[in-house]
């Protein structure tokens, strides 16, 4: 009962450019933030982005994903040498 009043309570309904139903507000609209979609239309808000800086980003992000697991894998096998060549010191 407390999950779902969380849920609740922090619901952001999906934002769609067509008919929408907002019970907490109990309004009907045929589009939903129609002040807003103008002002974005009339602003230029709606340029399209540039997808190959995007893909850039994420290709560098990915990358850095992977040296980041090397090292860490590589630092790992190197603490599992160094325990097994310090095993028969002892």
């Amino acid at each position: 009962m407390f999950l779902q009043m969380l849920k609740n309570l922090f619901h952001r309904p999906a934002i769609r450019m067509a008919r929408a139903n907002n019970g907490r507000i109990q309004q009907r609209s045929s589009i939903r933030n129609e002040g807003f979609v103008s002002y974005l239309t009339e602003t230029g808000g709606l340029r399209p982005r540039n997808t190959d800086s995007y893909d850039a980003r994420l290709r560098r992000v990915k990358l850095v994903k992977k040296l980041v697991i090397g090292a860490l894998s590589a630092g790992g096998l190197w603490v599992v040498i160094e325990s097994a060549r310090a095993l028969p010191l002892f």
